[in-house]
């Protein structure tokens, strides 16, 4: 049975299950964000106002990722280089422009930016394991053909060039999906757990290394990937950033500045509401006159 991309229409609109997943999974992301940043005080509302930031850079970012890497096509249809299609997002421009809006909004709110590209990584991974399924209804990101029990059917005007004749594929989409799974819960229990000997930025660091991981061998079942040269453009993005940050992560120890070391913080909470004192009765001073209450009940009394 083909999956249908909509989810539903009303009217003329039509709502994606790929958009649908995909703002669902960077609403987990922000809760997940909140929760670790109040652990250390800061108001959860911060990672809220985050989210709002992070979509707007990180789906600019996505899409351009995507442009660039299929631009033999882009270039002959301008036009939908800006379309409103619920497909076509590259995901490690969606990282790169989601972390350009965490160092905006850092900068101009005067927050740490690695503290707060650790709270947003664990939730990142998690956004990742949804928003692969939205490759499911699109019925794309798929492997070579498998007779395998778990192959899924694709549609023959969704077939790539040369898998015409097969019907079943490996779920390659499903296969990512797990394993970011498997790294969130490592990351998360990681931002929660890890105190000693721990650096701002270091979660984040691990992120730079775990998700690249997955996506080199995920390469291996990608017969759409973009290619320079015969390897895959994500296999060198993957391994670059698996050089840079497991560099990071060692040099940082060996320099190891006291504004570098995590201080974990106390758990935030609201701001109590002060109540107001009902204002007494004003009392006479002593040796003063009469109230002016007194004074009408005197007046009361001689008439």
């Amino acid at each position: 049975m083909q999956p249908n991309p909509v989810l539903i229409r009303i009217g003329p609109i039509a709502i994606y299950w790929y958009g649908v997943l995909i703002v669902s999974g960077a609403m987990l992301a922000a809760h997940i964000a909140s929760i670790l940043s109040r652990r250390n005080g800061h108001d959860p509302e911060i990672a809220w106002n985050l989210l709002l930031v992070c979509l707007v850079t990180g789906i600019i970012g996505a899409r351009l990722y995507h442009v660039i890497s299929s631009w033999d096509y882009y270039r002959l249809h301008p036009d939908q280089i800006f379309g409103l299609q619920m497909s076509g997002f590259g995901i490690f421009g969606a990282v790169f422009g989601g972390l350009f809006g965490v160092w905006i909004f850092t900068k101009y709110y005067k927050l740490r930016f690695l503290e707060w590209a650790d709270y947003a990584a664990p939730g990142l991974l998690l956004a990742q394991a949804i928003g692969r399924w939205g490759n499911f209804f699109n019925q794309e990101l798929y492997g070579p053909p498998t007779d395998l029990p778990w192959g899924i059917y694709i549609a023959p005007e969704h077939r790539l060039p040369g898998y015409e004749a097969y019907t079943h594929f490996h779920p390659t989409f499903f296969y990512e999906s797990v394993l970011n799974f498997g790294g969130f819960l490592i990351l998360y229990y990681v931002a929660r757990h890890w105190r000693k000997n721990r650096l701002y930025g270091d979660i984040f660091f691990l992120y730079g290394i775990i998700y690249p991981v997955i996506r080199f061998f995920i390469e291996f079942l990608r017969p759409d990937a973009w290619k320079i040269a015969g390897i895959p453009v994500a296999q060198l993005v993957s391994i670059g950033s698996i050089v840079f940050f497991g560099a990071l992560l060692f040099i940082r120890r060996k320099l190891r500045r006291p504004g570098m070391i995590y201080v974990p913080g106390e758990p935030w909470q609201p701001p109590e509401e002060k109540e107001q004192p009902t204002p007494e009765p004003s009392e006479v001073e002593e040796g003063g006159g009469p109230s002016p209450l007194e004074e009408q009940e005197k007046e009361g009394e001689e008439k």
